[in-house]
């Protein structure tokens, strides 16, 4: 029987509460959340699980050593006590990556990797007088060294490329959202499926796409041709598609549209496409439509996640355009919430609607606010009076 172990996923800030969530409901034990990432306890076939279900993770780290350390030598000594052979053949590959906040450290993250990637060569040398080599793009094994003040910790990475990479993403447009961060969104909102949805300014479809793969409880990776894992030298083949298999079981159909709108024709071309990609064109209708000359034409609740333009990335007069985002929702999009992430606090001020929540989050190095807009068909005091 597989023995559980502790495990390391890392993911954006301020997403770290949802895949923590995302965890509990997998089946992780011992779940603690971090700065950028959550630890928790499983097994092998768990690991497995971790990186074809999970929609907020960046990668999943399996630590096999942590210690103090003090400066470079003490990180060559660290990564030269650690039997490598159990991990590596010498006819394998490697790669190393690292990451470094502590300030007794002035090399950066780069040198860090290479003074670590002599350790491990110098370890097979002294060994067995020869070593593996190195592989940047399909190394055997990913390893991962990170450096915390004082504390060292040495992992594997079992993802292998960053597991925003989903697979269905070909066609994209300025600034593409990472699919993380957009699943994040889909998450924070609270949709799960059982309403409509529609992003109103969809660029290329990510947000759309995320969104109905949690409707229908698609595994995030699915498409993915592969993960570092399976190059591993315990890796269990059989035990992987037990794990996939049981995953799959749980695909459902959504019953509620999911529809996205932009006004620009090669948007809805790169859109459609992506959501072909991902096998979801029957689930996702693309419409070349300007959200501020659309109205609400679905029955029912709806839940609008969307991304608007920054100023960073369009051309736009952007206190006028927010002042037209919150105009058309009020008027024109009854009886639904609103979710919008954007890193211009002013322009936010012209929405001029109430937010009833606001979440700190990064898209890529912009610091942002989610915003929810509640509303409501009449005025929210009509509201309150029918009540």
């Amino acid at each position: 029987m597989s023995k559980d172990f502790k495990m390391t996923a890392t993911t954006l800030k301020g997403l770290e509460s949802v895949l923590a969530e995302e965890l509990r409901i997998l089946g992780a034990k011992d779940i603690q959340e971090g700065i950028r990432n959550v630890s928790f306890r499983g097994d092998k076939g768990f690991l497995y699980k971790a990186n074809i279900a999970l929609r907020t993770a960046i990668r999943v780290l399996k630590p096999i050593k942590t210690c103090k350390i003090y400066d470079e030598e003490d990180l060559y000594e660290a990564i030269q006590k650690i039997r490598w052979e159990k991990y590596l053949d010498l006819e394998g590959t490697f790669s190393i990556g690292a990451v470094v906040n502590s300030k007794n450290f002035t090399s950066n993250s780069h040198y860090i990797a290479l003074k670590s990637k002599d350790a491990v060569v110098d370890y097979f040398r002294n060994t067995y007088s020869r070593r593996p080599n190195i592989d940047l793009v399909f190394p055997d094994l990913k390893i991962h060294v990170h450096i915390q003040k004082d504390w060292c910790t040495i992992s594997l990475d079992s993802s292998g490329h960053s597991l925003h990479k989903r697979g269905y993403r070909s066609a994209t447009n300025i600034a593409p959202i990472n699919e993380v961060l957009a699943a994040g969104l889909v998450l924070l909102s609270g949709y799960t499926g059982d309403e409509n949805f529609i992003d109103p300014m969809c660029g290329s479809g990510t947000i759309l796409i995320e969104a109905c793969m949690i409707a229908c409880k698609i595994p995030a990776n699915i498409n993915r041709k592969y993960f570092a894992f399976e190059r591993w030298k315990d890796y269990d083949e059989d035990l992987y598609f037990v794990i996939q298999d049981a995953l799959l079981k749980k695909i459902t159909n959504s019953h509620f549209k999911i529809m996205g709108f932009d006004k620009a024709p090669s948007a809805v071309s790169k859109a459609k496409q992506n959501v072909i990609n991902a096998n979801l064109d029957e689930f996702i209708g693309i419409h070349h439509v300007n959200f501020f000359n659309s109205v609400k034409e679905v029955f029912g609740k709806t839940t609008i996640v969307f991304n608007p333009p920054y100023g960073e990335r369009l051309n736009i007069e952007v206190n006028d355009f927010y002042k037209k985002i919150g105009d058309t929702l009020k008027h024109n999009y009854p009886n639904s919430t609103a979710w919008m992430i954007t890193s211009d606090m002013q322009a936010l001020k012209h929405v001029g609607l109430r937010t009833s929540k606001r979440i700190e989050l990064k898209n890529a190095d912009l610091d942002c606010k989610f915003v929810k807009y509640e509303l409501y068909e009449g005025s929210r005091k009509r509201k309150k009076l029918t009540n």
